[in-house]
């Protein structure tokens, strides 16, 4: 008997999806800062077994988008919802919902498709705490499994792996065994520079920026990166650049060591800053950097 199916990660942002999407495939696919919003794609991480293959999606956090770019990315968050085997719905002890995530959770319910509550953090609060957490969400998803982890200290990682392997369907593998991603070493590469401009800038710049990796040549030993920011208004410009290009020389030095070490070799790599008006409101500027089901 083999199993096989397609397992969503949904939730409020900064409950630690994407750290769980990490530890659950054992690989560094999405990108991790404290700030909201870090994650804008639908990201596919995949894990093999003799008898199994589990293509887990790391999605967007939940929220009311304010425009063009938040509504793309609602849509990856809807697309999880259609065509998931079985769901995660991951939350905190902390975090408080709303009324976007509150009609997420009815379609999760409305859904019949199999969920596990998964309640993050669980070293931030008491055991008490957590067991009136937990009876909180058997009330409000009494099908659901609700799972304490620790998505960061990799606690209780292989207790949730257990049960998401039992919720599986039977089916051969929707991938070759030996595929671990949906995506490119060009869309990597992007998001690692994307990464370390969150990490280095406050504000709105890392809201307003999107990378398009214009070269990306292998070459033995050594792979060569081209890549342009793009910012939405020409004042963000300078911020990003910095005092004489002081600012973005630690991007690119921070993002250059982070794909060596993804990688595996030598990075060369270049980044360039361009102005592109309001690319977060224009349709085909979104469909250019990929934002599209």
């Amino acid at each position: 008997m083999h199993r096989s199916g397609f397992v969503n990660i949904i939730g409020n942002p900064n409950v630690g999806k994407s750290t769980l999407m990490n530890a659950l495939v054992g690989e560094r696919l999405s990108i991790i800062t404290s700030k909201a919003q870090t994650t804008r794609h639908r990201i596919m991480g995949i894990v093999n077994g003799d008898d199994f293959q589990i293509v887990y999606s790391d999605t967007p956090g939940i929220l009311k988008p304010s425009y063009r770019l938040q509504e793309s990315m609602m849509k990856f968050v809807a697309g999880a919802l259609k065509d998931a085997d079985v769901i995660l719905y991951v939350t905190d002890t902390v975090e408080r919902g709303d009324e976007t995530s509150q009609r997420i959770v009815d379609g999760i319910a409305a859904s019949g498709i199999p969920v596990i509550v998964v309640i993050n953090k669980i070293d931030l609060t008491s055991q008490e705490a957590l067991e009136e957490l937990a009876a909180r969400w058997r009330a409000r998803l009494p099908e659901a499994e609700v799972v304490p982890v620790s998505a960061l200290n990799g606690f209780n990682i292989g207790g949730l792996f257990d049960l998401i392997l039992a919720r599986l369907p039977e089916g051969e593998p929707y991938y070759p065994k030996d595929t671990l991603t949906d995506r490119t070493m060009r869309f990597f590469a992007s998001e690692i520079i994307r990464e370390k401009i969150f990490l280095n800038y406050q504000k709105e710049i890392p809201y307003s920026v999107e990378i398009a990796i214009d070269e990306y040549r292998e070459e033995p030993g050594l792979d060569r990166i081209s890549a342009t920011v793009y910012v939405a208004r020409e004042s963000q410009k300078g911020i990003l650049i910095g005092h004489k290009g002081e600012m973005l020389k630690r991007v690119g030095t921070a993002a250059r060591i982070e794909l060596e070490k993804f990688l595996g070799k030598k990075v060369f790599l270049q980044l360039y800053v361009k102005v592109s008006d309001n690319w977060r409101d224009s349709d085909s500027q979104l469909r250019r950097f990929g934002y599209s089901e």
